[in-house]
This record gives C-alpha cells, sequence and structure tokens, in this order.
C-alpha cells in the first residue's frame, strides 16, 4: 500500500478550521507543531486551502544514510529536480546544507537532472522520525481564482473558507447527493462544483439565484440553482451545507431559524451549518437524526 505524506499551514485564526479540515479528509487529528500528516489515503493537494504540497512515498530510513542507498539506481524517464523538505521540529537545516542534500540525492538517481522545467519532481523529507523520498506535487490556491466573481455580496463566504466547509461536508466525494438551501450567490457551489462534486443550489431570493447562476457560468461550471423555499423542498440529500443567511446581519426571527435547522432532518442525513452566532439553544429545539457540525 502506498502511503503519502501532505504538509499544510494555516494562520493562526484558521487552526480550529484547518484542523477540523484535516480530520475530516484523513480521519486523524493534527498536531498543531507537526503540520505535516503521514497517511495512506490519496488526495490532490489543490483539494484544500491548507495542503502545501503532497510527496508519494516510494522509501523511508531512519537516516540519511540509509535512504541514500534505497534510491541508488532509482531511475526517472525525462528530466527530473529534487526539493528538500523540512519537518523536523526542533532544528532547522541552513540553506547551503539544504542545497547540498538535494544535489547529493539528485546524483543517486538515474536520469537527466534539470533545475528549469523538469518533467518530474522528487522530495526528500526530513522529520523528527526518519527521512523520506518520493514523488512530488506543490498545491496550486484554485480557490483564489474564485475570488474574481462577477456578482459578490459582502456578508458571502469566502472562497477559502468556502472551500474547507464543502471538504469538511463532503471528504469522499464519490455518489454523493449534496444541497445548499441557501446558497446566495453561490461561493459554496462554486468549490463544491469546481471539485466534481455532484450539489444543488437554491435560495428564495431571486437576487442571488441570478447572481448565482452568473457567477457559475463565468467559471464555466454547470450546476443547478433554483428559486426555492427551504420549506418547500421535497428531496432528499446525503448531506447538506448552510451558511446562515446574513449571520450578524440576520434580521430573522427565531422561528424562523429554528424551522431552517428543523428542515435538516428531512432533507439529509449530515449537516454542516457556518454560523457566527452559538446556535447550541437552537439545536437543543431542534429534535432530528441528522449529524449536525457548526462551524
Amino acid at each position: 500500500m502506498t502511503d503519502y505524506l501532505y504538509t499544510y499551514a494555516f494562520h493562526e485564526d484558521e487552526q480550529d478550521l484547518c484542523f477540523l479540515e484535516m480530520r475530516s479528509l484523513f480521519g486523524t487529528d493534527s498536531d498543531s507543531k507537526q503540520k505535516y500528516i503521514h497517511t495512506p489515503r490519496c488526495i490532490h493537494p489543490n483539494r484544500s486551502p491548507f495542503i502545501k504540497e503532497r510527496v508519494e512515498i516510494l522509501y523511508e530510513a531512519p537516516c540519511l544514510e540509509e535512504l541514500l542507498l534505497l534510491i541508488e539506481g532509482y531511475h526517472i524517464m525525462g528530466t527530473f529536480k529534487v526539493v528538500f523538505i523540512d519537518c523536523h521540529l526542533d532544528e532547522k537545516m541552513s540553506f547551503d546544507n539544504r542545497r547540498s542534500i538535494e544535489r547529493t540525492v539528485g546524483l543517486r538517481v538515474r536520469g537527466a537532472a534539470s533545475l528549469k522545467n523538469p518533467t518530474q519532481l522528487l522530495a526528500v523529507v526530513r522529520t523528527n522520525h526518519n527521512w523520506i523520498f518520493g514523488t512530488y506535487l506543490k498545491s496550486e490556491s484554485i480557490w483564489l481564482l474564485h475570488q474574481q466573481k462577477p456578482q459578490n455580496y459582502s456578508t458571502a463566504l469566502s472562497t477559502r473558507v468556502a472551500r474547507a466547509v464543502v471538504n469538511i461536508a463532503v471528504p469522499i466525494i464519490d455518489e454523493v447527493k449534496v444541497i445548499d438551501p441557501c446558497c446566495g450567490i453561490g461561493t459554496v457551489l462554486i468549490e463544491a462544483l469546481s471539485l466534481e462534486i455532484n450539489i444543488v443550489g437554491s435560495d428564495i431570493n431571486p437576487l442571488a439565484t441570478t447572481g448565482a447562476r452568473e457567477n457559475l457560468t463565468h467559471f464555466g461550471l454547470k450546476g443547478n440553482v433554483v428559486l426555492q423555499d427551504i420549506r418547500d423542498i421535497r428531496e432528499s440529500y446525503d448531506v447538506m451545507i448552510m451558511d446562515m443567511p446574513y449571520n450578524l446581519c440576520s434580521v430573522l426571527p427565531m422561528e424562523d431559524k429554528l424551522e431552517m435547522l428543523s428542515s435538516a432532518r428531512r432533507l439529509a442525513q449530515k449537516a454542516v451549518v457556518v454560523t457566527v452566532e452559538p446556535l447550541s439553544s437552537y439545536f437543543r429545539m431542534v429534535r432530528t437524526h441528522t449529524k449536525f457540525v457548526t462551524m
């Protein structure tokens, strides 16, 4: 079985969101100091706004000398470049030492080294416990491109948060039906559809649904956006993602908020609710078998 190493980074204000996403994607708790995950699960690093890079592990050894023996004669077609990743917690290597290790590892690989436009990137990783060698894939911040929407709301989620929310809601994509019943201008829809998740959106506001359709078209995404009250939705789904409308700017009475949350019981088996106000009192009033994740 192939194992992978992922490194990730976050702003201190987003630590809890990052850890929740990592736990959803990989089924393991993260270490605030370690900032990497060793796992058999393979996902593309572009999927997460926090993942920096992925290494598909080919060899592991307790020290660099033993790793070099394992790498000796490793053959690669085309050109390659070696990247050093330092995950050691207690000490960091100097720039010169890092470059020296890259050259030393590169000399053990059979193939043509190229610093410019290599066809394959390789990585050598140092952790507190061992050394790792494997193929390297760097993340691209796809979600950043989605900030340039033709239609925007000041109260909408950031694309970074929206992408993390989608990953928390749908860690495994295959054959999952998802609904965003308060989709607004489609921030969550864009992130989900760009990950090829089967999601539909609806909203009670015709200006919002029109804006959502325009935004989807702008990014070449095909999705169903319906003008519909959440109380009128009859189809069932595996997951519901709901960013509570307007949050602190909301003028919705408690009864309406309670009815929206109660809708999760008949709409989906799992609900991820994004809110800036405490909802524990609302959940106590909602008797449901639906699994809630609040953010």
